[in-house]
């Protein structure tokens, strides 16, 4: 059995808008009060996505308002949850810019890579020219090595400070890595190593670098044992 999560649970595809009309009973059993995305095409061709909470009755709505006439096949995809559709119509707003739309999709949280890219293409290109003029920035502090055999802490990984958290029996714990000396700061006191932290919060041993997590980008909060990957 699949454990992979799920968004969509059922779905019609490039349907004829004439079924809403011949079978109008058919589309209530299966699409009325439903919620999820939708597509509009014209002769194939993509005219507008949207989202609804009542489907059938948006797909009713477009028959008549200011994109009727405009779109002859529809499509349909129903979700599980109402949470991620907001952000699946972004997604693909942002994607294909259908005619029909007239706003772009907007995330909910998100961090716009361009200007950080931009900045490491800058820096990228100074050492490139230092390399090759022979130039050395004494100034620069070279990244910790991790002796082979030796215990990776996460100063070594990381070298700032680190908000984590941690989920154990449906509560939420949140500890911080210190920039000084990779030590974690949890309930006020100072653990030497995740594990450690990870410990005081379950009363038996764990592995820490599992148990706690960071967001390695916003709302993307992944375990830190992939900072040693």
């Amino acid at each position: 059995m699949s454990t992979r999560p799920q968004i969509v649970c059922q779905y019609l595809e490039k349907m004829s808008h004439d079924i809403l009309h011949k079978y109008p009973d058919l589309i209530r059993k299966y699409i009325h009060g439903r919620h999820g995305i939708y597509a509009l095409y014209h002769h194939d061709r993509l005219y507008y996505v949207g989202l609804a909470t009542n489907l059938r009755a948006r797909l009713k709505q477009h028959l008549r308002d200011s994109h009727g006439g405009k779109w002859d096949r529809f499509s349909v995809y129903l979700t599980i949850e109402s949470r991620q559709i907001k952000e699946l119509e972004s997604l693909v707003l942002r994607i294909v810019s259908p005619k029909g739309n007239k706003a772009t999709g907007r995330f909910v949280k998100s961090e716009n890579l361009s200007q950080k890219l931009k900045r490491d293409i800058r820096q990228s290109k100074q050492h490139e020219t230092d390399e090759l003029f022979g130039v050395r920035k004494t100034h620069r502090q070279a990244k910790p090595k991790v002796a082979v055999g030796k215990r990776i802490r996460l100063a070594n990984l990381i070298g700032q400070a680190l908000p984590l958290r941690a989920v154990f029996k449906k509560k939420q714990y949140h500890a911080r890595v210190r920039k000084t000396d990779g030590r974690i700061r949890f309930d006020g006191r100072i653990y030497p190593s995740p594990s450690s932290a990870g410990k005081a919060v379950t009363g038996f041993p764990c592995d820490g670098w599992k148990f706690w997590k960071y967001e390695r980008a916003p709302g993307d909060w992944i375990p830190i044992n992939h900072l040693r990957k």
